[in-house]
């Protein structure tokens, strides 16, 4: 798999970054508790799909205090329409748990606390520290993964290996959004079955070989 270099990979983020100046999640939250919570709901799931779920959630438990009272039957009630969700409710109910016991209710800002929460793993981590915090790190779905892979940006075998990739690969002055412009560029140009080839503004920056018209 060609690779590609570094002054392709400079303008393939300035022209991600030229036309969304300001990428965001599209999961909706309204403080670092909820996003975690948000990001643990979204796996195997859509991130639509979530916020539907959420918006009800949150307006009864917007935080630990009130989501340890809601309680796991009836978290489970809120998140019923998401995959895995008995799972994924017993989770929310835990970490809401521990935040309040660990950590004052506040969600920590280093790594290794985070991954010591219920539910949550290296991803889930990155995205919090990366959206709420700022910290320069990389959070790689799947979206990501096919990116890095298919355009030669961080070729890597798995999601740690392109994790890795990428903090090397990605110019510093972008590393902070990277992991926003490359999620929905995945999301809605570059995706699985057919990329839009056509519709993509950095295609002739790309390794892919076998590009759509």
């Amino acid at each position: 798999m060609p690779t590609m270099k570094r002054e392709a990979i400079r303008e393939f983020f300035r022209r991600l970054a030229e036309a969304n100046p300001e990428p965001k999640t599209e999961l909706e939250y309204g403080s670092a508790y909820q996003l975690l919570v948000a990001v643990v709901l979204s796996a195997q799931a859509t991130d639509k799909g979530v916020n539907i779920a959420t918006r009800k959630l949150f307006a009864v438990a917007p935080t630990p205090e009130e989501m340890v009272t809601l309680g796991e039957a009836g978290v489970t009630e809120y998140v019923k329409t998401i995959g895995l969700f008995r799972n994924k409710a017993k989770n929310v109910v835990a970490l809401s748990r521990l935040l309040l016991e660990r950590h004052g209710g506040e969600v920590p800002q280093q790594r290794e606390a985070l991954e010591a929460l219920p539910g949550v793993g290296r991803k889930t981590a990155n995205v919090v520290l990366n959206t709420v915090f700022r910290h320069p790190v990389m959070a790689v779905d799947t979206h990501i993964f096919r990116v890095s892979n298919r355009t030669g940006l961080a070729p890597g075998k798995d999601v740690v290996e392109v994790e890795h990739a990428l903090l090397k690969r990605v110019p510093k002055d972008y590393l902070l959004d990277a992991h926003h412009w490359l999620i929905l560029h995945g999301r809605y140009v570059c995706v699985a079955r057919k990329p839009l080839c056509g519709q993509c503004n950095v295609r002739d920056l790309c390794c892919f070989r076998d590009k759509t018209a």
